[in-house]
């Protein structure tokens, strides 16, 4: 039924009629559902003061108050609502249901290390699986996530462990709250020469969100000044008391230089485990889990290390992991050596993807490839609404004609590409945390994985100016000669915190200079002088600072401003022009005003550029 809507356009009714939109849906998808013409609804967007073309993504309140407009009940599902029902349109059931006990087996524990940059967390892992990774890390920081299984005897029994490692830069925090999310237990790595730090406290608030026990390594016992009971000490206060101290928490003090007691801390970890938690899973269904990072290898493509959570994931399956799909060519250990299947909690390398899956993405496996790109292709179609409608600008005609009005509305876009999923994530959510006030805005338009490619400059081109920022990655060489013939500018990183820095720099550069009153001096009116062709002239005596020719100044009577805005026309020392005049000294003060009387104070002063934080 037709109904008039708003100024005469027409749009059917919907008599309280439920729609279900996604999020990022545009006017033409809403005019699908309801059987209108998109244009009637741009014009009553306009209507509503909102400039939303017909296939732009729409703010999901400007959806609702449409839907309110045309007495449609609009529901606008969220990505997770969203994705659950493509999975069920596939009759896949992504989820706890691992079948009965008796398909349950014991799985090794899955653990993060976590604690203060520099406390020694990846030297830990290196003494645990005799690999030296950080010798490659810029600047001595993990800029990566990575996940290991070693094997320990306890109570002669071999036992595995699975260790994942987070970075301990504050930067890393969705990482390490995403680790947290994966983890069984966490260790908790405190250096016993320094103590607890902000990042500690930060991973025992993930640790305790996530609701997993904790297990403390008071690392660096053999250098000067290590005092591991002030550490117990300290960590009681955030609820972690050791064992011999009463509690419940296990301590084991190593050395991660040195290899002293690591064998001890597997051991608590395993027994922690055991006397805690009730580690089960079905081996024998179809694979899901989690990627804990993926980039883009020059030689062998998209890749992807995943924790299988539950089931079993074999060579030749079909996965689909966020928005990537694709079949599992090949898998490999921690190692480097070719595996055939990984059963729940083993971490493995995945090769085969179609695309760069995000860090922290679920993966499953699918009965074919058919179906796998099918999810994967509805999840893109989503992905970049989102990104639509994340990176379009405020479309409310007020705030367009008050930025218009202002012209002081600025805007600083950026185009992200790393080497690795985790650190791109990374350096977005750092990015838009900045904060440099209203009059600047960042807006972060793409972020990937690889290669600064052609396209990637095109789009800086297109969006006017957009900076590309390269971390620990290259441009491809004709996107190089475009990006040099263009001057499209290219920023290239490897340490996460000096991009930062100077992203910061670049908003506040972009800020309009900030100007403060600095008071000059002031001069008292002794006499007044009529001076033909300019008026009254205050014969007066300087009582602090200096009077400046052509400084601002203003009148003051008994306290009160009775002249503002006014400049030191002419200055004059008897009978000679001056520049200017110091404190104790008489002088003729011209300031364009003719008001003046005896006992007037006259202050002069200038406008100083004020420096930003």
């Amino acid at each position: 039924m037709q109904a008039p809507a708003v100024g005469g356009v027409s749009a059917p009714r919907g008599n309280g009629k439920t729609i279900r939109l996604p999020q990022g849906a545009s006017l033409t998808d809403f005019a699908e559902k309801i059987g209108a013409n998109p244009a009637s609804l741009v014009a009553i967007m306009m209507h509503l003061g909102k400039m939303v073309t017909a296939t732009q993504s729409v703010d999901p309140d400007d959806l609702m108050a449409l839907g309110l407009e045309l007495d449609f009940d609009v529901q606008v599902v969220s990505p997770e609502d969203e994705d659950r029902a493509l999975l069920e349109s596939f009759d896949i059931d992504y989820g706890e249901d691992e079948g009965g006990e008796e398909h349950l087996q014991s799985r090794p524990p899955v653990v993060t290390v976590m604690g203060h940059v520099d406390h020694g967390k990846t030297k830990l892992l290196d003494a645990v699986r005799n690999a030296n990774v950080q010798a490659g890390e810029a600047g001595g920081i993990t800029q990566h996530i990575g996940a290991y299984q070693v094997e320990t005897e306890v109570d002669g029994e071999e036992r595995k462990i699975t260790f994942i490692d987070t970075p301990g830069h504050e930067a890393f925090t969705a990482m390490r709250a995403r680790g947290a999310d994966t983890t069984d237990l966490v260790v908790l790595v405190v250096a016993a020469d320094d103590g607890v730090k902000p990042q500690t406290t930060e991973a025992i608030d993930h640790a305790t969100a996530a609701g997993v026990p904790i297990v403390v390594a008071v690392n660096k016992i053999d250098v000067e000044g290590a005092d591991p009971n002030r550490v117990r000490a300290q960590l009681t206060e955030y609820g972690l008391v050791a064992e011999e101290f009463g509690g419940d928490t296990q301590f084991v003090d190593v050395s991660a230089k040195q290899g002293i007691n690591i064998d001890g801390l597997l051991e608590a970890i395993v027994l922690t485990a055991d006397a805690e938690l009730d580690l089960k899973a079905n081996p024998d269904m179809p694979a899901q889990g989690s990627a804990i990072e993926a980039y883009l290898d020059k030689g062998r493509g998209a890749v992807a290390t995943v924790l299988v959570q539950r089931g079993t994931l074999r060579v030749g399956d079909s996965i689909v992991c966020g928005v990537a799909n694709g079949r599992v060519r090949a898998m490999l250990d921690e190692n480097g050596n070719s595996v055939q299947e990984a059963g729940p909690s083993r971490p493995v390398m995945v090769l085969g993807l179609a695309a760069v899956p995000g860090a922290g993405d679920n993966f499953l496996v699918v009965e074919d490839d058919r179906v796998a790109r099918q999810i994967a292709d509805k999840r893109v179609a989503r992905k970049r609404n989102a990104e639509l409608l994340k990176s379009r600008k405020s479309s409310s005609l007020e705030e367009l004609f008050r930025d218009l009005e202002r012209g002081d509305r600025q805007e600083l876009l950026l185009i992200l590409k790393g080497d690795v999923s985790g650190s791109v994530e990374a350096l977005e959510d750092s990015l838009l945390k900045i904060d440099v006030g209203e009059e600047v805005n960042l807006r972060i338009i793409r972020r990937g994985v690889g290669a600064i490619t052609q396209d990637d400059v095109n789009l800086s081109l297109a969006s006017e100016g957009a900076v590309i920022i390269g971390f620990n990655v290259r441009p491809e060489r004709n996107a190089q000669e475009l990006a040099d013939r263009e001057g499209v500018d290219i920023r290239y990183y490897s340490i996460i915190y000096q991009a930062i820095e100077e992203i910061e720099a670049a908003l506040k550069g972009m800020l309009k200079p900030e100007f403060e009153e600095a008071q000059l001096g002031t001069a008292e009116v002794r006499e007044i002088f009529k001076v033909p062709r300019i008026g009254n002239v205050a014969g007066s005596m300087v009582l602090s600072g200096i009077i400046q020719r052509n400084a601002k100044a203003r009148l003051v009577r008994d306290g009160v401003v009775v002249a503002d805005n006014l400049t030191v026309s002419s200055l004059r020392r008897f009978k000679d022009d001056a520049t200017e005049v110091r404190e104790g000294f008489e002088c003729g003060i011209g300031v364009g005003y003719n008001d003046i009387k005896l006992g007037d104070v006259i202050e002069c002063f200038e406008m100083r550029e004020k420096p930003r934080d």
